[in-house]
């Protein structure tokens, strides 16, 4: 089976975090949700509480298939601002093992020089922060071991990408259709 973890600070915004951990868990992936905070309970940018699987120290990152960010204002900057989850993120780049982002999160790749050379998108405003991408204005962009999402809006896209990444197309379709996505 495969498996993710979805990493939480204060101020994530909730449909981006919490939409990869409901469509990643209806097609058979088993998502934990990680607090960065040291609390089990993170609230979002709108001010949703939610109860967390794990602290991060409590993280078996070699079981993992792929590290998940949502963004968020101040989330991103609390995920950036944590040094283990950040070597964690540089060691899965160095492995070319599987990192997801999206919206403002997809500048903490930027910063630590993992877009370069790929296709990638962020929120729009935010692609100052995405060194060396090239900027794609895609809901979801796949590139190698790297998946960018731009926003609140694409979180059903972003979160089909990680299905398709991890299970196959397939089951993404299938997961689509379950949850009477259309794309456009």
């Amino acid at each position: 089976m495969s498996r993710i973890a979805v990493f939480f600070a204060e101020g994530y915004e909730e449909i981006e975090a919490l939409t990869v951990v409901d469509v990643c868990r209806r097609a058979g992936i088993e998502v934990q949700t990680v607090s960065v905070t040291g609390e089990k309970t993170v609230t979002g940018s709108h001010g949703i509480g939610v109860q967390m699987n794990l602290c991060f120290d409590e993280v078996d990152f070699d079981s993992l298939d792929m590290i998940v960010l949502p963004g968020g204002m101040p989330g991103t900057k609390g995920l950036e601002a944590h040094a283990g989850l950040m070597g964690q993120v540089d060691a899965f780049d160095r492995a070319g093992r599987c990192l997801a982002a999206i919206c403002a999160a997809p500048s903490i790749l930027g910063h630590r020089g993992i877009l370069s050379g790929k296709k990638a998108g962020c929120y729009p405003g935010w692609e100052q922060h995405l060194e060396g991408a090239e900027i794609s204005m895609e809901d979801a962009t796949v590139d190698g071991h790297v998946i960018t999402g731009r926003g609140m809006g694409c979180a059903i896209p972003f979160s089909l990408a990680i299905v398709a990444k991890l299970l196959g197309q397939e089951q993404a379709d299938r997961i689509a259709e379950t949850i009477v996505f259309r794309r456009a």
